[in-house]
């Protein structure tokens, strides 16, 4: 599975703008429930949940927020590069400005943390997080994050 796989173009928003993390949580579930049919609330109440167990924050202005989702029918993601950067109680207590929602059935598992892991290494790519936060708008990043499946598995 690549990212191709994770994302459909109209589950990128870029720019997004938020005063919070709360705020930008809120937005993401209202994204992620036209785009699962689940309710908005479920979900923002899944990806809250899971940020109170500790920042989904991975330093250098990332957050991967993630959280499973009992009727979800496949994992599912959504990428967020934000206007301006928020506080996000990140590990390393930079502001992020670079999200990618992953959402997983209950059951998913293993696949739950491979797709974390990939998301991650993706991200971590300094020439393409550069190119993300160069990119104008949705689509462009969109390219970035599905064009090359080799890099993204």
């Amino acid at each position: 599975m690549i990212l191709h796989d994770l994302l459909t173009p109209d589950a990128v928003l870029a720019p997004l703008k938020v005063n919070g993390k709360k705020q930008a949580l809120q937005e993401i579930a209202v994204r992620a429930a036209a785009n699962t049919g689940l309710p908005e609330r479920e979900i923002f109440e899944t990806l809250l949940q899971r940020e109170r167990l500790g920042s989904t924050g991975i330093g250098d202005g990332i957050a991967i927020p993630h959280g499973r989702l009992r009727s979800l029918d496949k994992l599912r993601g959504m990428f967020v590069r934000l206007e301006k950067p928020i506080d996000f109680d990140a590990l390393d207590g930079q502001p992020v400005d670079i999200m990618f929602v992953l959402l997983a059935p209950e059951g998913a598992g293993a696949d739950h943390l491979k797709a974390l892991a990939r998301v991650a290494r993706v991200l971590r790519d300094r020439s393409t997080l550069e190119r993300i936060r160069s990119a104008y708008d949705a689509s462009a990043v969109y390219a970035i994050l599905t064009e090359n499946p080799a890099k993204a598995a």
